[in-house]
């Protein structure tokens, strides 16, 4: 049994400067537009890291090259995936995101195959709840696997929009 059965709705870049990334990727990629949520804040009743509770925070943009989102993230403080990639290789590619129905069955299966859940979390309530498992084995640094509620897919089809608007 596979560890996602969803299909990939991101590819995620780790950057120390938001504004160039954003520049970059919409040269690259004709993203037209970009929602920026700055000092996105994750606490430690929320979010863990290798099973210890982390306080980190992050800026985050969203854009769309056709049905793809591309997601930015700059760490802003506190320890995370994110932060420790950006020290070890510095900017680039970071992660590829599957969706999930059940993201503990999901998680379950991860571990099961011998992939270690380095990172997981939720906000706005639950409405997303993500893990990020160790990719190492596939080549790429990351995997995600998140599950998505009704009113963050909202936010999300409104962020395509946005892009597409702009395009």
């Amino acid at each position: 049994m596979s560890i996602a059965e969803g299909p990939v709705i991101q590819l995620a870049w780790v950057t120390d400067d938001i504004a160039a990334t954003e520049r970059l990727l919409s040269e690259q990629f004709g993203v037209g537009a970009w929602t920026r949520l700055e000092d996105v804040r994750f606490g430690p009743d929320e979010t863990t890291l290798r099973g210890e509770p982390v306080d980190f925070t992050i800026h985050v943009s969203l854009g769309y090259a056709g049905d793809l989102q591309l997601e930015l993230i700059q760490p802003v403080s506190g320890e995370t995936v994110h932060a420790e990639f950006l020290a070890a290789h510095g900017p680039g590619l970071h992660h590829v995101c599957f969706a999930v129905d059940d993201l503990g069955a999901a998680c379950e299966r991860a571990e099961a195959a011998g992939l270690r859940v380095l990172m997981r979390g939720s906000m706005m309530g639950g409405e997303i709840e993500f893990a990020y498992v160790d990719g190492s084995a596939s080549g790429a640094p990351y995997v995600e696997l998140a599950r998505i509620g009704p009113a963050m897919q909202a936010f999300y089809d409104d962020v395509k929009k946005t892009s597409e608007k702009e395009h």
